[in-house]
This record gives structure tokens, C-alpha cells and sequence, in this order.
């Protein structure tokens, strides 16, 4: 098991599956970074950084590349760029990424938790992904995703996901860090 006292979350405090991981790392007693941004209206308010306009453009990236990448167009571009540019800093800082949501035929994962994915995937980076509608979890390896149960096995990492989060995903976080802790304390 991991030391939790050495263990951190790297969130956005979004409503669903981003705040359950913010509740789960509360009663774990870890530490919890949620990154935000000017206007943005987190559920979450433990461990909020926000990132300044400079820290924002670390993070910024063409949204055509975007769009590319992820076999869709976005619509409303001022506010998706905000969110792309803070997933950047949550995969950037979490080591592994766990994400909650529906992974399409494509390969890619619905909405905008699917760039945090994405990002993961370019990062090479331990990726899991509780797909709701399967009910199961898989992994990203080899370009292909793999059904495997994830444990948290390090000091940091990125939870994202849906805003609709089913009560079978939040169980399945919730078991994730009973895998990975122990019950909580």
C-alpha cells in the first residue's frame, strides 16, 4: 500500500466524478490540489490553487490540435480552453491518471475529461479508466485498452472525470481507494 501522509491528488473540484475523488482523498486524509481558474465555480473548495493567465498558457494548445485529437469539434472554445489548460496542469503533476467516464469507439473518452486522457496517453502515463456503461476498468497499454483493476500505487496523481458520475462509478472510486488504503481512517 501506498503511504497516504506522501500521497496527493491532482483534481479540478468539478461537480460528479472530480469531487467524489476530492471526498474520498478528504476522508483518506490526503493531500488534495484542485486547479482552477478566474470564473471558474468549483464544488470542490479544499486545496484550490488557481492558476494565473501565465500558469494557464503552459497549458495551452491549438484547439484544431485538440479537436484533432479527439474526433470532435468544441463549440464553445473560450471556456473549453480554460479546462483544457488546467487538465494540462493536473496530468502534469499526477503521475498516474484516473478518470471516470465512457470510452468511445475511438478510443478516446467522452468530453473534456477525455483531453485529460488524451494528455496521459502523450505523457506516457499509468492511465485507468472506470468506463461507466461497461461498469468495469480498463488500461491504457500498448494502444489499446485492457481490462485491469487499478490500485494507486503512486505518490501522485490526477483524478478526473464525468459530471455525471453513476452511483456504480462512484462505488467503483470508493473501492479503488480501499484497493489502494485501506479503509478510510
Amino acid at each position: 500500500m501506498t503511504d497516504i501522509s506522501k500521497t496527493a491528488l491532482y483534481s479540478g473540484g468539478h461537480k460528479g466524478a472530480e469531487a467524489e475523488f476530492g471526498k474520498l482523498a478528504e476522508a483518506w486524509g490526503m493531500n488534495e490540489v484542485n486547479f482552477s481558474f478566474e470564473g471558474h465555480d468549483a464544488e470542490r473548495t479544499r486545496g484550490v490553487r488557481v492558476l494565473s493567465r501565465e500558469e494557464l498558457q503552459k497549458g495551452d494548445i491549438s484547439m484544431e490540435i485538440v479537436s484533432k485529437r479527439m474526433n470532435r469539434t468544441y463549440s464553445k472554445t473560450d471556456k473549453i480552453r480554460k479546462v483544457i489548460q488546467s487538465l494540462f496542469h493536473m496530468v502534469n503533476n499526477g503521475y498516474q491518471v484516473i478518470a471516470v467516464g465512457w470510452i468511445q469507439a475511438d478510443n478516446t473518452v467522452k468530453g473534456g475529461t477525455g483531453w485529460g486522457v488524451e494528455l496521459a496517453k502523450l505523457f506516457n502515463r499509468p492511465l485507468f479508466v472506470y468506463d461507466q456503461d461497461q461498469k468495469a476498468w480498463f488500461s491504457w497499454e500498448n494502444s489499446q485498452w485492457v481490462e485491469k483493476m487499478p490500485m494507486i500505487a503512486s505518490g501522485t496523481f490526477a483524478g478526473t472525470g464525468t459530471r455525471n458520475l453513476s452511483d456504480d462509478g462512484r462505488q467503483a472510486l470508493r473501492d479503488l481507494f480501499i484497493r489502494s488504503f485501506g479503509p478510510a481512517k
